[in-house]
């Protein structure tokens, strides 16, 4: 039953926040002022080119991959642009555009991120990368892998995450998880005789994100663990940690 209502409301995050996504999303508009703006087929001088706007027209700016940006004509056709055509392109005011370095606009239009925590895993060490793609402004898929060292025991932890940050314009900004995974226990032979174990558990977690520079963040986190054992009673386990992250 619990399982069921996990699902239900993951599920119904992610209808939210995906209609609530694109209802929301509004892209720039800019005019090109040379005599064409070339359209290539992906984000690299080498990629050909299958569009050109002419002097006059308009194009939507939709996102940015380092120094190129995809864009869409009133046609609908989308393509890729350089830098340096696009800051020759008038905005609304009929000023030169200006572009902005990687920064925080790139960091709320982020796809992939991927990092390394450390910190506390109930007395034991744990030090935890991870990847994650955002689905949405909002919210974000997340893989997590962490290997545990303690005084009597060593393992290793495997969650997949549902990440949903409620402010991700703020430059510090809370997020709250829920996830589920599997944890490896091996005692340390010389210490005890227990055997080793293999669990799937359940997470609940809140943590905070801080935009620092150019591409990279700062985050900590707290998560609660149920451990489902195979005995009457489940186990359960807290974690702290903090560390960075890189986006792109």
């Amino acid at each position: 039953m619990k399982l069921r209502l996990i699902v239900l409301t993951v599920v119904s995050l992610l209808a939210a926040a995906v209609c609530s996504d694109v209802a929301a999303r509004e892209y720039r508009e800019v005019e090109v002022a040379d005599p064409f703006l070339e359209m290539h087929t992906g984000a690299g001088q080498g990629y050909p080119i299958t569009n050109v706007v002419e002097r006059g027209e308009r194009v939507q700016i939709i996102r940015r991959k380092t120094d190129w940006f995809k864009v869409r004509n009133d046609r609908g056709d989308e393509g890729w642009v350089n830098i340096r055509q696009l800051e020759l392109t008038l905005d609304e005011a009929g000023e030169l555009t200006e572009i902005e370095s990687v920064g925080r606009d790139e960091f709320l239009q982020r796809r992939w991120e991927a990092g390394i925590l450390t910190g506390d895993f109930s007395g034991a060490d744990t030090v935890s990368l991870y990847g994650g793609y955002s689905i949405t402004r909002n919210l974000s898929v997340e893989l997590w892998a962490s290997q545990l060292i303690g005084n009597f025991s060593t393992g290793w932890l495997g969650t997949a995450n549902i990440v949903h940050e409620t402010w991700p314009e703020w430059r510090v900004s809370p997020y709250f998880t829920m996830g589920t995974g599997v944890i490896r226990t091996e005692p340390k032979s010389t210490l005890v005789s227990t055997p080793d174990r293999t669990d799937q558990v359940a997470l609940v977690g809140a943590g905070v994100r801080a935009y620092v520079t150019r591409r990279f963040v700062l985050r900590g986190e707290y998560k609660s663990y149920v451990v489902l054992t195979s005995r009457d009673e489940n186990e359960e386990v807290e974690e702290w940690k903090i560390g960075f992250g890189f986006f792109f």
